[in-house]
């Protein structure tokens, strides 16, 4: 159905309706947004990667990557604040860990699917 008009039809409007009320809330596609822009950067990316064998250092990290610690903390700390990642101090170091195994899949999965 197109609209005939220069606004919807009373039909169009209540399909529309219908839409809108299965739209997650604004939170949610907040914090949808946040996950995907922190996936959205190679470092971060690769990070998930190297944590798929599990558990590693601060220092193997930034060995792994080449990068300073100042980088590597920041990223580890955007992937944290998204909810992929959880840690654990151990002496002056912090281990990092996936907080969900099946998350390299699943970004595999979404890649996957996507036609580029």
């Amino acid at each position: 159905m197109t609209c005939s008009a220069d606004k919807p039809s009373p039909e169009q409007l209540e399909r529309l309706k219908e839409r809108l009320e299965r739209l997650p809330d604004d939170d949610k596609i907040e914090r949808d947004v946040n996950a995907i822009k922190a996936l959205a950067e190679p470092t971060r990316l690769k990070i998930i990667h190297l944590l798929s064998d599990g558990e590693l250092c601060v220092c193997e990290i930034m060995a792994a990557l080449e990068k300073p610690q100042p980088t590597v903390s920041h990223h580890l700390n955007i992937l944290k604040r998204a909810g992929f990642l959880k840690s654990e101090k151990i002496g002056v170091w912090v281990h990092y860990m996936l907080s969900d195994d099946s998350l390299p899949s699943k970004v595999e999965y979404l890649l996957n699917d996507l036609e580029y």
